[in-house]
Formats: C-alpha cells, sequence, structure tokens
C-alpha cells in the first residue's frame, strides 16, 4: 500500500488520466485507480471528492448530471481543454521528480 503522504501531490493527476478517454463519476474513478494501481493505491472518498471541487474551480474538468441511480442524480466530470495541459505540465513535473529522488534511491 501507499502512503497517501507520497502520492497526494498527483491525486489531481490520477484523477485527470482516468478522464482522458471519456466522462465518467466519483466511484467509478475511485474504483479504476484502485484497480490501475493493483490495489496498492485506494484513493479515500473524501480526498477525491476535495479534488473534484478543486479542479473544477480551476477550471480543469466540468461537472454534470446524467442518470438517476435509486432515484439520485449521479454527477459527472469530463476533462476540460484546460485540464488536458494541467495534466501534461504534470506529467513533465512528475518526470523531473523521478529524476531527482532516484538519484537518493540506493538498493542497500
Amino acid at each position: 500500500m501507499i502512503s497517501s503522504d507520497v502520492i497526494r501531490g498527483y491525486n489531481d493527476t490520477l484523477i485527470l488520466y482516468m478522464l482522458l478517454d471519456g466522462e465518467s463519476y466519483g466511484y467509478e474513478i475511485s474504483k479504476n485507480i484502485r484497480k490501475l494501481s493493483d490495489e496498492k493505491y485506494i484513493m479515500k472518498e473524501t480526498t477525491l471528492y476535495s479534488a473534484f471541487t478543486r479542479l473544477e474551480k480551476n477550471g480543469y474538468i466540468d461537472s454534470f448530471f446524467l442518470d438517476e441511480t435509486f432515484g439520485k442524480r449521479r454527477t459527472y466530470y469530463r476533462i476540460t481543454p484546460l485540464g488536458l495541459a494541467y495534466y501534461r505540465e504534470k506529467c513533465e513535473e512528475w518526470k523531473v521528480t523521478q529524476e531527482v529522488v532516484n538519484k537518493f534511491i540506493k538498493e542497500l
């Protein structure tokens, strides 16, 4: 399991990645992050919905309502062009981060 402290700065990147191929909703995004990470990272619901609020406020995603589930409207999210640019920026930042951290990692 990955510590949430280690990955905190990249939660937005993970969410944006999940939206690259199309719109989705919170539970599905959370489930897919868990699955894609081979159960090594589980994003808490509060973390996920805080990120949605932040991403939407910054113009990186849009939210909208679609189908109803058990009488409740489901909120879907989609990445915006600004969000795609931010995602690319974070990917480049990650490459540099890896490069720096790898200089301090040694097998003992």
